[in-house]
């Protein structure tokens, strides 16, 4: 379903109308394999690997414009947030990490991840059962992924959300926010009432990462998707605590 934009006379915000369960039974209703995947991503099977090629490409940027951050080889300790069954993990966040962490909401998604040979390998490590509302960091990471999933929180859960990750990055340790941007003509965030989500603006999410505290190291469209579809276009942003 489009996302509908929040009318300019509504008192409300667009994010007063999240409502955490109905998010997690609508992702309850979807089954927990690589199929119900795609269908999270509009059912282009094509959209995965553009997705993850692109990752890949504005991870390696960021990496050479963090101070002290190695720019060859993995990092050490890495989190999925918004994990669902370990999509970015398997094909994006194992490559680049040591040790992968997940967090996802729905248990029947965290438990493909429990069962998967990367958990039995050791590439993923803890998995948190739990809507990024409610995590709370209880070690340093140096790269927290966040996609495709900061739409299901209001914006001052995002914010205290974002405070936490502020204070759980190692020295060099690195923010990304992969997200659908909101088109709405008005400039105005979209709300999704299929599964209670909120589609934000650019100048909405800077907003919010400036109130936790962070600063946009770098931020670019994320490329490749066919014209045709028309789909939401999709930002990266890397982040750094602000001095």
């Amino acid at each position: 379903m489009t996302p509908n934009p929040a009318q300019a006379g509504e008192a409300a915000p667009a994010d007063a109308h999240i409502d955490h369960a109905a998010s997690l039974q609508y992702w309850n209703s979807v089954p927990a394999n690589t199929p119900a995947m795609l269908a999270m991503l509009g059912n282009y099977p094509w959209y995965t690997r553009i997705d993850l090629r692109g990752s890949k490409t504005f991870l390696s940027k960021v990496r050479r414009l963090i101070p002290g951050c190695a720019t060859e080889g993995k990092l050490s300790h890495g989190v999925d947030c918004g994990a669902g069954v370990g999509r970015v993990t398997e094909g994006f966040l194992s490559s680049v990490c040591d040790t992968v962490d997940a967090v996802e909401p729905v248990e029947k998604f965290t438990q493909v991840i429990r069962d998967s040979a990367l958990k039995q390998s050791g590439a993923v490590g803890d998995i948190y059962t739990v809507g990024l509302e409610g995590w709370v960091p209880d070690k340093k990471y140096d790269l927290v992924w966040t996609q495709f999933c900061v739409g299901h929180v209001t914006d001052a859960q995002l914010v205290e959300y974002f405070v936490r990750c502020r204070e759980a990055l190692t020295e060099s340790g690195i923010v990304v926010v992969k997200e659908n941007l909101s088109t709405d003509p008005n400039g105005l965030d979209m709300f999704d009432e299929e599964d209670s989500s909120v589609t934000r603006t650019d100048e909405k999410f800077r907003e919010i990462f400036a109130k936790a505290g962070f600063g946009v190291v770098l931020s670019e469209l994320q490329l490749g998707f066919p014209k045709n579809f028309k789909l939401l276009p999709v930002r990266f942003y890397a982040l750094r605590p602000r001095p």
